[in-house]
């Protein structure tokens, strides 16, 4: 009798261990996909609100400072209300900040409902980690990291497709209003599974350490999305950010080393393990999202792909993430670098195909390299999750989990500048190079299969040459990119080696 009252307990834990990952996995996929999901939208915003392309590109770069700035909060709220009331309070929050930005009729109501969505969701990822791992034994996190993982990656990486449908047939607004009943579903989940717990005596806060913080992390957002558009260092603004941002990071540094308990605890980094993580986390948001920067805008503006057949293209991304987070969660007894290196070798891979891209690739050629890196991105994120936190008590995992995921998010922001960056800079160079050698006395330009068809004069010619010699240009800027990126995920091997397998430090 007692044996079959065992049994069921383990069934019941069972079954409330996939409650608790299934309720958390749609509340992060919900939240990651609004940061890509807008995108699709933005220009018919621009056109109801009359807006100027550098005034909506604020609906991007505000929600993601707000999301920058309250993530390393969680540990703290966490404390303060607890964790179930603290995801009803956020899932609550974001909803309505959806719905908000749904009925908006200006665009400076739509900005100011961006940051509170951003706000409300950005402890939903890391604290729907941190129970995940608390609920889950040490040894099924592999499993669990998996499944969770496969909801915060897979979001962004269908999102434009669902977003650019939306949009087409129904209009901008839609694609705030999606969210809401899965938003709604998400609280409705959180209300009944997920139990109280976290709450404690908040020792004083580090209120001069979280102010100097966000400053330096607001600052260092705003030169990363505001960067290219403002000329990087031959802007006053840009300038006085980056003074800004240096002074208050060495300010918070000083003030850490001098209060007892700072807004981010040190004692954290003492951890080999999670310092490799946050380093490795660093590197997959840098490499996990940037494609899906670069390759609309290749596929649209130089192959002509309509928004349709683009959001197929970055689903079948999505289509190698469900395979390689099914892998790596049937991997989870084995060494995780293993997942490590054939994750990072997939991306890397993915990234050499794409640099061979031209301007006739089809749907197919398209498709493996994508296929491939999220095969890469879901091998890669399992592991990555339990190197990071299998070692750190239980009790530090919120705030281990908000820093994880802010460098994941400053990852993103600072190899998508970077990319953009060398990109324009590859197009310009390129393009001044080609023309170069464009010359009326140039006998090759005689020939109507080089100066286009139909064209029998020099100046008829002329307007067409120069587009083709800036489509060109802009494909090697392209490549450089895609070489770039192939090139970063290869560097990273090297640091593998300084990954400790064992249970405890």
């Amino acid at each position: 009798m007692s044996a079959i009252t065992a049994t069921e307990e383990t069934q019941a834990d069972g079954a409330y261990k996939m409650l608790v990952l299934v309720t958390m996995a749609c509340a992060c996929m919900l939240y990651a996909l609004t940061l890509t999901i807008v995108n699709v939208a933005l220009p018919q915003m621009q056109g109801a609100f009359s807006a100027t392309t550098e005034e909506i590109s604020w609906v991007v770069t505000l929600n993601v400072v707000a999301t920058a700035v309250v993530t390393p909060l969680t540990g703290s709220l966490v404390a303060w209300v607890g964790q179930r009331r603290l995801l009803v309070i956020c899932l609550l929050g974001f909803t309505l900040a959806s719905l908000a930005c749904a009925m908006a009729t200006s665009l400076e109501a739509v900005l100011f409902f961006r940051i509170l969505q951003g706000g409300f969701g950005a402890p939903v990822v890391p604290l729907s980690q941190a129970i995940v791992l608390q609920v889950w034994p040490k040894e099924e996190y592999g499993k669990a990291n998996g499944y969770l993982g496969m909801s915060v990656v897979i979001g962004p990486a269908v999102g434009p497709s669902i977003g650019g449908w939306l949009a087409e047939e129904f209009g901008w607004r839609f694609v705030f209003l999606m969210i809401v009943p899965f938003s709604l579903l998400a609280l409705a989940g959180v209300m009944r599974w997920i139990r109280e717990g976290g709450k404690a005596a908040l020792p004083r806060f580090d209120y001069l350490g979280f102010l100097l913080f966000s400053v330096a992390i607001v600052a260092l957002q705003l030169v990363l999305d505001r960067g290219e558009r403002e000329d990087w260092l031959q802007s006053g603004t840009i300038v006085t950010l980056v003074i800004v941002m240096c002074a208050a990071f060495a300010m918070f540094i000083a003030n850490s080393a001098c209060v007892e308990r700072p807004f981010i605890r040190p004692s954290l980094l003492k951890n080999r393990n999670y310092v490799v993580g946050l380093f490795l986390v660093f590197v997959y948001g840098s490499v996990n999202f940037t494609p899906l920067v670069l390759l609309p805008q290749l596929l649209q503006a130089y192959r002509g792909y309509p928004d349709t057949l683009i959001g197929l293209v970055l689903a079948m991304r999505g289509v190698g993430m469900i395979i390689g987070f099914y892998a790596a969660a049937r991997m989870g007894k084995l060494d995780p670098r293993i997942g490590l290196v054939l994750g990072t070798v997939a991306i890397g891979t993915s990234g050499w195909m794409m640099s061979l891209y031209d301007l006739n690739m089809d749907f197919w050629d398209l498709s493996w390299p994508s296929i491939l890196q999220g095969i890469g991105c879901g091998l890669m994120w399992v592991p990555l999750s339990m190197v990071s936190f299998s070692t750190l008590d239980r009790a530090l995992l919120p705030e281990a989990s908000s820093l994880f995921h802010l460098i994941r998010n400053m990852g993103t922001s600072l190899y998508v500048a970077a990319s953009v960056f060398l990109l324009v800079r590859m197009t310009k160079v390129r393009y001044a190079e080609m023309v170069e050698h464009v010359s009326p006395f140039d006998e090759r330009l005689k020939f109507p299969e080089v100066i286009g068809g139909g064209a029998v004069q020099w100046l008829d010619s002329l307007g067409l040459i120069a587009n083709e010699a800036w489509r060109q240009s802009a494909l090697t800027g392209f490549t450089n990119c895609f070489w770039f990126y192939a090139l970063t995920c290869f560097a990273t091997l090297p640091v593998l080696v300084f990954v400790k397998i064992r249970k405890s430090d």
